[in-house]
């Protein structure tokens, strides 16, 4: 294998070759690189050069599960490009990636320390993997109340008390563009032989601007994972597992990926994961600063109208809200809709945007003209006759009781058979159900967990406070499914 230089791209300089040796296929993709798709609404135009270069496993074409040529120099530059020792290309999005980085770490009945707030690929890798989570209750933003990660107190401690951990997975940045201090969480685990496993999906552009937090990688983190499609400019599913150290052992990572990945990678998708680092190293830190002009154009501006964006540590995620709890996260987001401006996702109180290197200064005028339109329609609609109810907001990691550490959890790989008891009925039964009170949106008892006293205080707590419960199937928390007598194994 050879090397090559930062501004090129080697896999998708290689389907371009191929291209054009016009050869006679007589391999898959079925479309045998021409356009037979029917001429539906100008599907051939539109789909035609990248049936071009959707190729499969050739003599020039080298394969993603034993790379060795175009694809093996492509994820070399982009582990020098993103500072990892070694990359691997995922097209299957980040939920491949933390699949497999769970399943190349552990066994069945190991435990795992986890913080509790992850995305719902970690817990279906921790289920296929068979692990006993330990559950670390994260630290809520004071002012928001939004959760963040766990503070460096419960992680010391956890380690002490668990110290035969396989791993620690913490997930940061969070959806509002939040992150933690994460060294100290590094260290601490690192101090117990421990390693650091991190759900950087919405992060993948930290570290390459001073505007930007520091990543997993320059923490130290052992394995990490990126959205490359959610946050720089590489094709949805694209995205990359990062690894470096010694506490992990790589070998089985790969086996891993090789059991979760598809045997028919995409090409185009592998191409534009070349193509972002490329823009990435090509123009540098340059490539963000559309994005960031718009940041700070639309946080000033929202200074002279009805709301305000939440002070997160990403410039690039503008979660907005109406300062005088007339709208809804929901309702926020619909209305900017209605004005041309598709939000991310939304909450009870925010309407969280996401910007990256596509977006440009034109992007930001139509969003202030929108907020400025929503603005006006809301002069005549005061709180008091606001059509929402507000949520309520907790307001700090005081707020939310529940025990930072959990006890070790088994989750099911299959749905168990539950029955519904009484909430007060099921201390001592193990829970049939995700119960995730909102706010602050973090589990409070998985499926397979033991509902103990203190959960059932805690349930009750909330619900005299107003948060709504996702994932119950009794909203009212009157009742709750817990696993029958007979599965509870």
């Amino acid at each position: 294998m050879g090397s090559a230089k930062h501004e090129q791209a080697p896999l998708f300089d290689m389907l371009v070759r191929h291209a054009k040796k016009e050869l006679t296929p007589f391999h898959v993709p079925g479309h045998k690189q021409r356009a037979v798709i029917d001429e539906y609404e100008g599907a051939t135009a539109d789909f035609g050069f990248l049936i071009n270069m959707d190729i499969t496993e050739l003599s020039d074409s080298d394969d993603l599960h034993d790379p060795s040529g175009a694809i093996a120099l492509a994820q070399d530059l982009a582990a020098a490009c993103f500072g990892a020792e070694e990359t691997r290309f995922l097209v299957g999005g980040s939920t491949a990636g933390n699949l497999a980085m769970i399943l190349g770490i552990c066994d069945p009945g190991d435990i795992v320390l986890v913080q509790r707030n992850v995305h719902k690929s970690i817990i279906h890798g921790l289920a296929l993997a068979g692990a006993r989570c330990v559950f670390l209750t994260p630290e809520l933003d004071d002012r928001s109340g939004i959760a963040i990660a766990p503070r460096v107190e419960t992680v010391v401690r956890a380690v002490e008390i668990y110290g035969e951990a396989k791993a620690i997975i913490l997930c940061s940045p969070n959806y509002y563009g939040m992150t933690a201090n994460l060294v100290p969480l590094v260290k601490a685990a690192h101090a117990k032989q421990i390693p650091v496993l991190i759900d950087e999906a919405h992060g993948a552009h930290f570290g390459l601007h001073p505007a930007f937090p520091g990543s997993g990688l320059q923490a130290g983190a052992d394995v990490v994972v990126q959205s490359t499609h959610k946050m720089l400019s590489s094709l949805t599913m694209s995205a990359m597992l990062h690894m470096q150290g010694d506490l992990v052992y790589r070998p089985a990572i790969r086996q891993a990926l090789g059991m979760v990945q598809s045997s028919s990678p995409s090409y185009p998708l592998m191409a534009s994961l070349d193509l972002a680092r490329r823009e990435i190293q090509v123009q540098g830190s340059d490539l963000f600063e559309p994005a960031l002009a718009v940041s700070r154009t639309v946080r000033e501006a929202l200074a002279g109208l009805s709301f305000e964006a939440l002070n997160a540590d990403d410039p690039l995620k503008l979660s907005i809200k109406d300062k005088h709890d007339r709208l809804t996260g929901f309702e926020l987001q619909a209305k900017l809709e209605e004005n041309g401006c598709v939000a991310e996702m939304a909450d009870a109180n925010y309407a969280v945007l996401a910007l990256g290197p596509g977006t440009r200064k034109e992007d930001g005028d139509v969003l202030l003209r929108a907020l400025n339109e929503i603005a006006g329609e809301l002069v005549t609609r005061s709180s008091s006759s606001s059509l929402s109810q507000k949520v309520p907001t907790i307001q700090s990691s005081s707020d939310f009781t529940y025990g930072q550490i959990s006890e070790p959890v088994t989750i099911r790989r299959r749905t168990p058979h539950t029955s519904s008891v009484s909430l007060e009925a099921a201390a001592g039964r193990i829970c049939g159900e995700w119960i995730i009170p909102y706010p602050p949106g973090i589990p409070l008892l998985y499926p397979g967990e033991p509902i103990s006293t203190d959960a059932i205080e805690e349930l009750k707590r909330l619900a005299a406070a107003g948060a709504r419960f996702q994932g119950a199937s009794d909203e009212s928390l009157a009742t709750i499914r817990v696993l029958t007598e007979g599965d509870n194994v």
